[in-house]
């Protein structure tokens, strides 16, 4: 009986000391719950030449150059406004943050999954950028989603009890707020506004001093952005797939 009840410590203990270990393990920096895909190759751009024979200056938006803006827009089948605001802003992020390495077509490809590129709902970019409509997710009331108590009041979303994501890139109130920048210099920063959104999401997904270019670097941008396995691996084989149509850079 002795000898049973001291088998029965020892197993009780055995147990106890190996989940205390996993927890400790799990807990530990780098320790992720999601896997890790290696970053996709990075689409080419041409940037539009400046009347000074650069291509880009201080306080000057980058644009694509008009040309290749038409090509690749048809052979990627993004539209040709929303793919402008796609490669400034990512033009402009590695600016900001030179470690960063963020491919416009990984942007384009968040833009893709999250509202097709603003023409969720039927709606469409003006040539301002602005969306035709209010592009406005699902109630974040916890039935079926993640439950996010209101944070602006209603309003971007409309709603004053429950958070909505919003604009072309999909933005929670509360992030936007935090993460909102002003991409096409008119001193507003709006989630409806595709240079804003565009912007604001590759700022926001080059945090933290990611390296985009690497497989964990890439792979934590996206995953902070959206906390899903099968989310990940869409953007990953959209971006792919415009790096092959509109030729890697390099």
């Amino acid at each position: 009986m002795l000898r049973l009840k001291r088998l029965v410590v020892f197993t009780l203990f055995a147990v106890c000391a190996i989940t205390a270990f996993s927890f400790w393990v799990i807990r530990q920096p780098g320790a992720d719950t999601h896997g890790v895909l290696s970053a996709p190759p990075q689409a080419g751009a041409k940037l539009e030449m400046l009347s000074a024979g650069i291509t880009s200056a201080v306080n000057v938006t980058p644009s694509p150059d008009a040309q290749w803006l038409i090509g690749a827009a048809a052979e990627t089948g993004i539209p040709a406004r929303a793919l402008r605001a796609y490669v400034a802003a990512a033009v402009t992020a590695n600016e900001s943050a030179p470690a960063c390495g963020i491919g416009w077509n990984t942007v384009a490809a968040v833009g893709f999954v999250e509202s097709g590129h603003g023409t969720y709902g039927g709606g469409s970019l003006n040539t301002a950028g602005q969306a035709s409509g209010p592009i406005v997710g699902p109630s974040l009331n916890g039935a079926g989603f993640a439950a996010i108590a209101d944070t602006d009041a209603g309003a971007l979303d409309g709603d004053a009890r429950w958070d909505h994501a919003v604009g072309p890139m999909q933005f929670i109130p509360s992030t936007w707020q935090l993460a909102g920048r002003d991409g096409n210099g008119d001193g507003v920063a709006d989630p409806f506004n595709i240079d804003d959104a565009a912007l604001s999401a590759a700022t926001y997904l080059c945090g933290h001093g990611r390296d985009l270019t690497t497989a964990q670097g890439w792979t934590d941008a996206i995953y902070s952005y959206n906390q899903s396995d099968p989310y990940i691996r869409q953007v990953r084989a959209q971006a792919t797939a415009y790096a092959a149509k509109a030729g890697t850079a390099g």
